[in-house]
């Protein structure tokens, strides 16, 4: 009897584990839909899919796509400038980064809702995920 419980444990567990890493949960989902809609939208529109030849499209970005998670993270903790090609456009604008005043988890949340979102990959963001990259970032100034 106790090895048929820890079997359903770890069953359920891997269960739990395997549907997190399948895409984002709904909490995550709701408030990254709140951090887009109230800073991200006003340039990236709210379907996402951008403005003119200033802000590229997150909607089936092949930028997203293309580049580690990693990269989509700094991008978004301290900003772009200078041209990029997405979905074989040329856009050359500023991203400001998102303010200071969103912690690790809204940054988390907000990428994870547009790698979920208009076709994207299904990527989920961590909030430690947010912290290494602040922190390998830190270091090299």
């Amino acid at each position: 009897m106790k090895a048929i419980r820890s079997l359903y444990a770890v069953t359920t567990l891997l269960l739990a584990t395997s549907s997190i890493l399948a895409g984002a949960d709904n909490a995550t989902m709701e408030r990254g839909a709140k951090v887009y809609k109230g800073y991200c939208s006003t340039c990236h529109q709210a379907n996402g899919q951008g403005l003119s030849t200033i802000y590229p499209p997150l909607a089936k970005s092949d930028w997203l796509k293309n580049q580690p998670k990693e990269k989509v993270i700094e991008v978004v903790v301290f900003g772009m400038k200078g041209p990029i090609t997405v979905n074989g456009k040329k856009y050359n604008g500023v991203m400001n980064p998102l303010p200071t005043t969103y912690k690790d988890e809204d940054i988390a949340a907000v990428i994870t809702y547009v790698y979920n979102s208009w076709s994207n990959s299904g990527t989920v963001v961590t909030a430690d995920d947010v912290r290494k990259v602040k922190a390998s970032k830190k270091g090299k100034k």
